[in-house]
């Protein structure tokens, strides 16, 4: 099986030096909105109904793009913005900023801790700069495409497990309102998985599933989803943590894909073998 990260992740980036120097403008963005998010935040914080939950969401996400959004665009004036956060598949070409201004605002508006801001710079479709920022914690995650991926400054690493039955991996929803068919992969791949992997965990948003796949915490993580918002900035901390990034049948990776894998390499021949058999 195919091992390597999809064309997405591969080759020169004759930019690294201009993204770098882009990336604390994009830090300090991501920092200031998730500031304001945990003044938003309670743990006692519930919403009764779907008119409320709906409302509740809304709200932080135009709370959040209040503080994020100017500053991407005066930091890189030339960048487009992806608005649909639900959005997938290909971009036009040229720089998008593809972000979660609240991923994983369901936790946040139910008072739970799983949630974070995302940016992600995108050129031509492919990623290469992001940082992720955890309000609770204070915890920042950044990458630059070809200069390794990082956690508050200090490089990551993913994984060096080599076998499937000492392995942590999760999958999630990545959407309301996903198809009855990916709902039944999702099924049939967590059954298949909880007979393979030591433990199988279901969980949401995604960002925050990946960049524990990054920081070798977790082994491997999988979606039935091509959703840009929830996996380019972890599929960029993956790849450049050392990890492989490919669809879930071990093909390359890249924003057209209807699936994604991201796991720790010696895993990852496994992995696509007990997916590919799910569909």
């Amino acid at each position: 099986m195919p091992t390597s990260p999809s064309p997405a992740f591969t080759g020169e980036n004759a930019s690294v030096a201009e993204d770098k120097a882009l990336l604390p403008a994009v830090v300090a963005a991501v920092e200031t909105a998730g500031a304001h998010l945990r003044e938003r935040f309670s743990p006692d914080a519930r919403v009764d109904n779907l008119d409320e939950t709906l409302a509740a969401i809304d709200a932080n996400d135009a709370a959040s793009l209040g503080f994020l959004r100017e500053p991407l665009e005066n930091a890189r004036p030339g960048a487009r913005w992806a608005d649909d956060e639900q959005a997938g598949g290909t971009l036009p070409a040229g720089e998008w900023w593809i972000t979660d201004p609240v991923e994983g605002n369901i936790n946040h508006i139910h008072g739970m801790t799983d949630w974070s801001v995302t940016a992600a710079l995108v050129r031509d479709n492919q990623p290469v700069l992001t940082a992720v920022h955890l309000p609770l914690t204070g915890d920042t995650y950044t990458a630059v495409r070809g200069d390794g991926a990082y956690l508050n400054g200090v490089p990551l690493r993913v994984s060096v497990k080599p076998s499937l039955d000492a392995a942590l991996v999760a999958t999630g929803q990545s959407k309301p309102g996903e198809t009855a068919e990916t709902y039944d992969l999702i099924g049939r791949s967590v059954t298949a998985m909880l007979n393979a992997a030591l433990v199988t965990r279901v969980a949401v948003p995604t960002t925050l599933q990946l960049v524990q796949v990054a920081a070798g915490r977790m082994d491997a993580f999988w979606q039935y989803s091509g959703v840009r918002s929830g996996l380019v900035a972890g599929a960029l901390l993956v790849v450049e943590a050392g990890g492989t990034v490919t669809d879930t049948h071990g093909r390359p990776w890249n924003l057209a894909s209807g699936n994604f894998l991201a796991t720790a390499p010696a895993l990852h021949p496994a992995i696509v073998e007990i997916l590919s058999a799910v569909g």
